[in-house]
């Protein structure tokens, strides 16, 4: 049962109070060095629940996610080495493999209008969808590890076509198609044996303030939240190692222990989401209405525009790097990806671990208040990054310059990459949390049809305008396009309060509709 106070009339969505700085908050708290952080969204008294998961469990989850999104990444842009060889041999040009893999791309967007609502009904993971990893973590945590799946899905993407080259090498083209699906093979007996479900009902938060909810847990029969709400009213932040600690490890100690058996974990399917009425319409059209979000909107773009670019390298990588004056052999192709995997991983650093840091810092100044506007200051390293790789690598190929430019390039663009990926997502998940799935959908949706538009069109727009014209456009379009991002850390908040009664109508309908996580 839940009771919301009227703090709710002035709420914000996405607006958070993170800190106590005061330490009088009765909310639960993390502990050690962060024992001032608040833990947003606050976890239940159920052991079953996700966030109540001890740290192996939940890095077990990521594990496998992160084993699957590689799976399916891999095998996604395998080919994007060998494409010279594959058209030699077939006879197909370039620019119709290019054009394939853009329709590739569409349909795996478009086709979360059918798996996201199959995942929200039956569970995640019979349907291994990744769409809601945001929402495994704490909101101080999210960052991180939206920014492993960041290093995953982008990482992937660069690293198969080192690998690729090599097989097609060694064995043919051929066996790069093969390889994948033996890839697949293994992910899903990883995933089949070790993935856990982590869907979970739990209440939405409609106030800034965590502890605005009040929840009566008297069927749960866990531990009574009165001995934590008292004791942190002793609490200040900088005594790290008070009764709060104590109080929470004895949390700890008792909601990590599950109740539920390895095979009860791991089954397929689970009687209480059959017997749920969720309605499969809802799931089907509320994305559609969430694209009217200001900042749904900006993910989607932000997040499509970033693709794009990592989709101009691919349709043009092998092309330049194979043909004169480089002439690289498709195992060499391959091989210069290993830059975009180190940029990935500095990516990985930057956006994630001192992203959260960042974030953490921002709040502390605002009186511990966090808005998810923060987290878009980071989008200051693209505004250098994409553009500068653009120009180098497509300038830079029409000069003929040393192939180590046109590899530094590559590396610059795979760090940009993964910062710009990992941010859309978490601002809009830290926006919009309790329609976090459905707003996903409408993310990928929009970053895969803008996928599959350019890489429809790069080809004829590349041969059109030249290397060196079309790369300068694509760097000032990027500019301006990173530059947004301006707008929405001055008018974000605005944008958000202004939806606050739209958010709130939709979150009522899926609660009702017995599906919120």
């Amino acid at each position: 049962m839940t009771q919301v106070t009227d703090s709710h009339v002035e709420f914000v969505p996405g607006t958070v109070h993170l800190v106590d700085l005061l330490g009088n908050m009765h909310s639960k708290h993390a502990r050690g060095a962060q024992a001032d952080v608040v833990l947003v969204p606050s976890p239940s008294n159920d052991p079953d629940d996700p966030l109540n998961w001890s740290r192996w469990r939940k890095l077990q989850s990521v594990a496998c996610l992160c084993t699957y999104i590689m799976a399916v990444g891999i095998a996604s842009a395998a080919i994007y080495s060998v494409l010279v060889p594959i058209a030699t041999d077939t006879g197909l040009g370039v620019s119709t493999m290019v054009e394939g893999t853009g329709y590739m791309f569409l349909f795996l967007g478009w086709g979360c209008f059918v798996c996201q609502p199959l995942a929200q009904k039956y569970g995640k993971r019979p349907t291994y969808l990744i769409s809601l990893l945001g929402t495994m973590f704490f909101t101080h945590e999210r960052g991180t590890y939206m920014s492993v799946y960041a290093l995953f899905l982008v990482g992937s993407n660069f690293f198969a076509p080192v690998i690729s080259g090599f097989i097609n090498d060694g064995q043919g083209w051929q066996w790069v198609l093969h390889w994948c699906a033996i890839f697949c093979g293994g992910a899903f007996l990883i995933c089949f044996f070790f993935m856990e479900e982590t869907n979970y009902f739990r209440t939405a938060l409609l106030s800034s303030e965590p502890d605005a909810l009040v929840e009566d847990d008297t069927e749960t029969g866990a531990l009574d939240y009165e001995v934590a709400s008292t004791t942190k009213e002793n609490f200040h932040p900088s005594d790290t190692n008070t009764v709060v600690d104590s109080v929470e490890t004895a949390q700890n100690t008792t909601i990590h222990r599950s109740k539920r058996t390895y095979r009860q974990k791991l089954a397929l399917f689970r009687s209480d989401d059959f017997q749920r009425n969720i309605k499969i319409k809802g799931l089907l059209y509320r994305p559609v209405l969430l694209a009217s979000f200001p900042v749904v909107f900006f993910s989607g773009f932000m997040y499509g525009a970033v693709v794009c670019y990592f989709n101009i390298l691919n349709g043009v990588s092998s092309v330049i790097l194979g043909g004169a004056p480089y002439n690289f052999r498709a195992s060499m192709v391959g091989l210069s990806y290993l830059a975009c995997v180190v940029g990935v991983v500095i990516g990985f650093l930057f956006a994630g671990p001192l992203g959260d840091k960042f974030v953490l810092w921002k709040a502390r100044r605002n009186n511990g208040i966090m808005e998810p506007e923060h987290r878009l200051w980071l989008y200051l390293a693209l505004l250098i990054g994409i553009p500068g790789a653009l120009l180098l690598w497509g300038v830079g190929a029409a000069h003929e310059i040393h192939w180590f430019g046109l590899i530094f390039a590559m590396g610059t663009l795979g760090f940009a990459l993964t910062i710009g990926c990992q941010i859309p997502i978490s601002y809009c998940i830290d926006s919009y949390k309790d329609l976090g799935a459905d707003a996903l959908v409408t993310v990928i949706v929009m970053r895969n049809s803008m996928s599959f538009a350019v890489s429809y069109g790069i080809t004829p727009w590349v041969t059109g305008m030249g290397l060196q014209n079309a790369f300068i456009l694509a760097a000032f379009v990027a500019m301006a396009q990173i530059a947004t991002f301006l707008v929405f850390v001055k008018w974000g908040k605005s944008m958000r309060r202004s939806s606050a009664r739209r958010y709130q109508k939709y979150v009522e309908q899926v609660q009702h509709e017995g599906w919120q996580h």
